[in-house]
């Protein structure tokens, strides 16, 4: 798709960056990468490319993660280590109350992400009026969708009765799955090891592809 950034579908933007990273063995947020502008964090350069497509953007940090400035809003969790639900029902309250009907919920770690790949996604959800739009490559990418924000009250509901799985969430709302072969944008860095190859394709995520 390469209508990029000119989608007639408004979207908020919810990054979650305070997971516990144990496969990194560190905070996954601020790992530097060589970005196509030099060196960055793997939060940097998520945020500044959602934040070419989506506004308001909201990263949800963990209690006391130091972050660097950002253009977006950041929200703290109040405890570590809930998992992504709880933290994903909280960007989707925050931007149901900017006004917006849809947001692209990701991880901090998608390094390759593009905006046309976040279009791929949105313009079907307005499209087709259901409550999550999910890329699907043999197995569903849970962070890396278009969710309807009016879920957060939804996944408030579930939290409180004691659920953490994304995957409980996407089962139980009108779910519509688009089968996408493998690609780069759905890579996630999560181990030191996978890091390098970010530098090697900087100039893919400069021009979006």
């Amino acid at each position: 798709m390469t209508q990029g950034a000119t989608s007639p579908v408004p979207l908020a933007a919810v990054v979650l960056a305070g997971g516990a990273s144990r496969r990194m063995g560190r905070d996954k947020a601020t790992v530097r990468i060589q970005g196509p502008s030099g060196p960055t964090t793997l939060v940097e350069q998520v945020v500044g490319t959602v934040a070419r497509r989506c506004s308001p953007v909201f990263v949800i940090a963990a209690p006391g993660q130091p972050l660097p400035e950002l253009p977006a809003q950041v929200l703290r969790d109040e405890v570590r280590g809930v998992g992504p639900l709880l933290a994903t029902g909280r960007g989707l309250r925050a931007a149901a109350e900017a006004g917006h009907r849809w947001a692209f919920v990701c991880s901090v770690d998608l390094p390759y992400l593009t905006m046309d790949f976040v279009d791929d996604l949105a313009v079907p959800a307005a499209r087709l009026d259901v409550d999550v739009v999910l890329p699907w490559d043999g197995r569903d990418h849970y962070l890396a969708g278009v969710y309807r924000t009016s879920l957060a009250g939804r996944i408030s509901t579930m939290v409180a009765a004691g659920e953490r799985s994304m995957r409980a969430l996407v089962d139980a709302v009108d779910t519509q799955r688009i089968v996408m072969p493998e690609q780069r944008a759905l890579t996630n860095a999560n181990t030191p090891a996978e890091l390098p190859a970010v530098g090697d394709h900087a100039q893919q995520i400069a021009t979006g592809r």
